[in-house]
């Protein structure tokens, strides 16, 4: 018998800490989302052109194999995320947004 090497995830950390399929910009939260919304690696290969089977399936095994890990970084993007939404939030309010838009629609038309 002959011993294979088992490679890493083909995934890089940005300074900012977001984890990227290596080599592209494609994020792991991407492919993760996409399989388990049901898709196959050859859809997710399909609808994110830079990715290739190999890279795909492997991943998923990383995934698969590793997935209290994944989805603690999951949860930790989603905190991220939502804190930044709620930051923007504060800081522009939308009150009155939706007023101001049809306002203008209506002076553009009678223009």
């Amino acid at each position: 018998m002959h011993a294979f090497e088992l490679r890493p995830a083909p995934l890089t950390e940005d300074e900012h800490g977001v984890i990227r399929v290596t080599g592209t910009r494609v994020q792991l939260e991407t492919v993760v989302t996409a399989f388990d919304m049901g898709a196959t690696p050859e859809e997710i290969v399909q609808s994110y052109t830079t990715l290739d089977l190999a890279t795909t399936y492997a991943i998923i095994a990383y995934v698969l194999q590793n997935r209290p890990k994944v989805d603690a970084y999951l949860s930790k993007r989603r905190a991220e995320a939502d804190a930044v939404r709620r930051e923007i939030e504060q800081r522009f309010s939308s009150a009155g947004v939706r007023e101001r838009l049809l306002a203008r629609r209506v002076r553009t038309a009678s223009e």
